[in-house]
């Protein structure tokens, strides 16, 4: 039986894709670099819940078009619209693990850019004293404080410790 400390989080299911049953998978993990033979797991009424693989293809560099073995239609996948994918832990890469196990403050030290705004700076600290965790971010203008948001990051480079991040119009204007 597969366990909630077993596993990780690398993405989310978005929406259907087409009417047989593929779905869209935000991740920025590369799961099928070296599995033959991939899954994913997903949460179902409390049970996590292991999904074979059919197909799969890239539509953007963090969305995935995915088809699950036993999902044939866009009703069916629509049930697992907005729902957490998880993969086990022992086979994500070693320095994923690390960073997934510790949360946000593993990325203290990391450098920030974002796609229109260019490098942001460095990560100096993880504020999670509320529901909403923010991440500071020392700028040579001033301290940038950015929410945690999994989805706005689009690539990791764990090797130069840089995170490239998509961050909504307007916010860094706050």
């Amino acid at each position: 039986m597969l366990r909630k400390e077993d596993v990780v989080k690398i993405g989310r299911f978005t929406k259907p894709h087409g009417v047989k049953g593929e779905i869209g998978l935000t991740t920025t993990y590369d799961i099928f670099e070296c599995n033959d033979n991939p899954f994913l797991i997903c949460e179902i009424d409390g049970i996590l819940v292991p999904f074979f693989i059919e197909e799969y293809r890239s539509k953007t560099e963090t969305v995935l078009l995915v088809k699950l073995e036993t999902i044939h239609s866009e009703d069916v996948a629509r049930k697992f619209s907005n729902c957490d994918v998880y993969y086990p832990l022992q086979a994500v890469k070693k320095e994923e693990q690390n960073l997934a196990s510790q949360g946000w403050s593993a990325y203290v030290g990391y450098s920030v850019s974002d796609k229109i705004y260019g490098l942001l700076g460095e990560i100096t600290a993880v504020d999670e004293s509320t529901i909403n965790t923010l991440l500071k971010i020392n700028n040579p203008e001033k301290e940038i404080l950015v929410p945690g948001v999994e989805e706005w990051i689009i690539a990791v480079d764990y090797e130069r410790k840089h995170l490239e991040v998509v961050i909504p119009s307007g916010l860094l204007e706050l």
